[in-house]
């Protein structure tokens, strides 16, 4: 039971520190007037949308592929200019990382070496 505490624990403090980031990342889309434009916005949408589906529903199969078709969906979502990152301060991101490091220790790990 004290396992399974410290695991929710982890989680927690998992979830915490990626709504802590997620605070300081807009989505944008935007509007393009020729076709071409929005390619880099389309081929990220799908990318991430395979590489999930891969990861999901064909682990076995597919091996690092989906973990391949996330990172150049990132990578095109950076490129097409969907992001912008709002200026933060160095005690949210202080939390953030803190929070987020120490959910996945603990998740993993289940202790923190101090």
């Amino acid at each position: 039971m004290n396992r399974l505490f410290i695991k929710f624990l982890g989680l927690i403090l998992l979830l915490i520190g990626i709504y802590f980031f997620g605070q300081n990342i807009i989505f944008v889309s935007h509007y393009y007037s020729y076709f071409y434009r929005g390619i880099p916005a389309t081929a990220s949408v799908f990318a991430i949308m395979s590489g999930v589906f891969a990861l999901i529903f064909f682990r076995r199969e597919t091996g690092n592929f989906g973990w391949i078709l996330l990172g150049i969906g990132i990578v095109l979502v950076f490129l097409s200019g969907g992001v912008i990152l709002k200026p933060t301060s160095l005690w949210n991101f202080l939390v953030a990382f803190t929070t987020l490091a120490a959910g996945y220790k603990l998740l993993n790990e289940g202790r923190i070496n101090f």
